[in-house]
């Protein structure tokens, strides 16, 4: 993990300090609502339907178990005993009230945390695959990389007040696990013929209203000239980007309606940075400051190779599902990576108690050097777990409810707050997560329905990322009730999916209590007519078109109503 330097440290408290005065004048009536909301967004402060809302920075999602335990205290002694991960990686409070607001930014900054831009048109959380370092299928860890792009964004003089949030994802393995082709700007890192490591850079992706995948602007980046090449992206958007209509102001707009256009302006902003200010020795990245960097990223010294350790043949059938679904190869010799599940009948996909973060903190002490990983998918993960220690990290994983063996199954999916607290939200996305849990909860018929990305978002913001879902669930507002489109098809990009694309949507919208049998019905005609047991349903999909998933959709619409 990143160690925070001094300068580091005194920069966040002094935030904090900064951020406590700000809220004291707000609450004194010294300085009003609307003086103070760009303040607190700044510190990623919302207030919601119900009461403020706190975004957590998680930077690529690492976080220590002792910054896990201080959550987990935040959320018992300021909040109603919870959070939530999101899929940026991030963790959110909803309940923590206002006057103790600078209470919990002293908390963070205790263990170098903060809410710093993880809201407002800003540069927000650069994300990442949650085995960077680690996957067996990596080409370049992209951490170090992360927290370059990281240490340059941060309250970046020129991006503070962009015409929207920009959002960037960076992966460095040959599997997509950041889903970057639905960022603002996608970064995969790879390497040239000659062995010298670089970027492919898309930019113009992003979901909401108008879902589009980001086009590739550069096949080949030197990985020194990457900030350059932001600052140019960034800046021409900054330029010429809508700030007349919100819907219309993020970077995938720009980047479609002018095209090729967009893309030479780039290309002439950054020729005039390597000219002038790379001229000038600005911008490329110091090899040493990266070195610095990259060194704080290095493998703990505990994790050596070690013997390969296979499962006795009498294990149970729960333990081998476990580790047919939450163990991932590694790239040290007898270690692997361990998913724990925080997806569980009863509680909402992504939501963690505070006794379950004092869990989770205490597995990884005990079986991974004390780290974690925030997943896109909103679970957490064990990054170095010796093959030896997986039998004594499956009861204990039990033990805490992390152990569910569902990852991409139906059951594992994303889900966003929804109108339960979000005050954008059209719809609730929590009742319908919780009863599909529940319709598919049986792990013998999870397993024989297989891989399948089924997220769910509240409104047309795509927090739940709702079009990358093979199945989709939408939240829209009809005449004051809660109606919910489905979309099949969509994709993240990864190998399982194929190429990132959005779902299409397949009729009507459905009511609540109308949601779960559609579903089900789509998944029965899966099961009824796939090629073979090992079709995917992503595959039967691609092959049978949406007619005959739509047919049945509609047709236990209209069984539902007659009853």
């Amino acid at each position: 993990m990143y160690q925070y330097t001094d300068f580091d440290r005194q920069f966040v408290r002094a935030r904090a300090a900064q951020f406590r005065d700000q809220l004291q004048r707000n609450l004194s009536g010294e300085l009003g609502d609307e003086e103070f909301r760009p303040l607190r967004l700044q510190n990623g402060w919302y207030i919601q339907r119900h009461a403020p809302m706190l975004r957590v920075a998680v930077p690529y999602g690492a976080l220590g178990a002792f910054q896990l335990r201080q959550l987990a205290k935040i959320a018992r002694e300021l909040d109603q005993g919870w959070g939530h991960f999101t899929t940026r990686q991030n963790l959110q409070y909803n309940w923590i009230p206002l006057p103790k607001a600078a209470d919990a930014m002293d908390l963070l900054a205790e263990v170098d945390m903060h809410g710093i831009q993880t809201s407002g048109n800003c540069i927000r959380n650069i994300t990442t695959d949650a085995m960077a370092g680690v996957a067996a299928d990596e080409i370049v860890d992209p951490r170090p990389y992360c927290e370059v792009m990281r240490q340059w964004s941060t309250l970046h003089p020129e991006f503070a007040f962009l015409p929207r949030k920009f959002k960037i994802a960076v992966s460095g393995a040959v599997e997509d696990r950041a889903a970057i082709a639905w960022h603002d700007v996608g970064l995969q890192l790879l390497k040239n013929a000659a062995g010298e490591v670089g970027f492919k850079v898309l930019v113009g992706g992003g979901m909401g209203r108008t879902p589009i995948t980001g086009s590739v602007i550069r096949e080949f980046l030197p990985w020194d000239q990457i900030l350059c090449f932001l600052e140019a992206i960034v800046r021409v958007y900054n330029r010429y980007g809508r700030r007349d209509n919100a819907y219309k102001a993020r970077i995938k707009i720009l980047v479609k309606a002018e095209g090729q256009k967009y893309f030479d302006q780039v290309e002439a902003e950054f020729q005039r940075i390597l000219k002038e200010d790379v001229g000038a020795g600005l911008q490329l990245i110091p090899q040493a400051e990266f070195d610095r960097i990259a060194a704080c990223f290095a493998r703990p010294a505990a994790v050596q190779p070690c013997a390969a350790v296979a499962a006795p043949a009498d294990a149970s059938p729960a333990y081998q599902r476990w580790l047919q679904r939450n163990v991932m190869a590694h790239q040290v010799p007898g270690y692997v990576g361990v998913q724990l599940s925080l997806k569980r009948a009863g509680q909402a996909p992504g939501d963690v108690t505070a006794e379950q973060m004092d869990g989770a903190a205490a597995l990884s002490e005990q079986f991974s050097c004390g780290e974690l990983r925030v997943s896109h998918d909103q679970n957490l993960v064990l990054p170095y777990v010796k093959q030896a220690d997986l039998p004594a990290l499956h009861e204990a994983a039990k033990a805490g409810g992390f152990a569910t063996p569902n990852i991409g199954l139906i059951t594992d999916m994303i889900n966003c707050p929804g109108g339960d607290f979000c005050a954008l939200a059209n719809a609730r996305s929590i009742p319908i997560a919780a009863d599909l849990t529940e319709r598919f909860a049986e792990i013998d018929e999870a397993f024989d329905i297989g891989d399948i990305d089924l997220h769910i978002s509240g409104c047309i913001n795509s927090c739940g990322h709702h079009h990358s879902g093979h199945i989709g669930i939408l939240g829209v507002d009809k005449d004051g009730s809660e109606w919910y489109q489905i979309t099949l098809g969509g994709s993240d990009g990864s190998a399982q999916s194929g190429d990132a694309v959005p779902g299409k949507v397949i009729g009507p919208s459905f009511a609540a209590d109308e949601v779960g049998d559609a579903v089900e019905a789509i998944i029965d005609t899966y099961r009824a007519q796939r090629d073979s047991g090992a079709e995917r349903f992503i595959d039967c999909v691609k092959r049978l078109g949406l007619a005959p998933f739509k047919a049945a959709a509609d047709a236990q619409r209209q069984t539902t109503a007659r009853h």
